[in-house]
């Protein structure tokens, strides 16, 4: 097995398995059970999403396919405070 993707959370790594999945490659999400006993650690890298190593080139071109990585949206600026606000 080969890794394809590092995913940041566990729904991150079931997004790409089942767009993996759909294009009729086998798939594993390696190291979901380990995140439960964690807890709400910031800790990243342990969720993988793996495929055999002779499906690797094609799964590599649907992961790429999904744009996974989105630019950050920008904050509104935030209105003045009036006057009267601040006393």
């Amino acid at each position: 097995m080969r890794v394809v993707y590092e995913a940041a959370h566990v729904i991150d790594a079931h997004l790409v398995r089942h767009a993996l999945e759909a294009a009729g490659l086998p798939v594993f999400v390696r190291g979901e059970a380990l995140l439960g006993g964690l807890g709400e650690l910031g800790i990243f890298g342990l969720v993988q999403v793996c495929v055999p190593e002779a499906t690797w080139p094609e799964a590599r071109a649907v992961v790429e396919a999904l744009a996974l990585a989105v630019a950050p949206v920008e904050a509104p600026e935030a209105p003045p405070l009036s006057p009267g606000l601040l006393t």
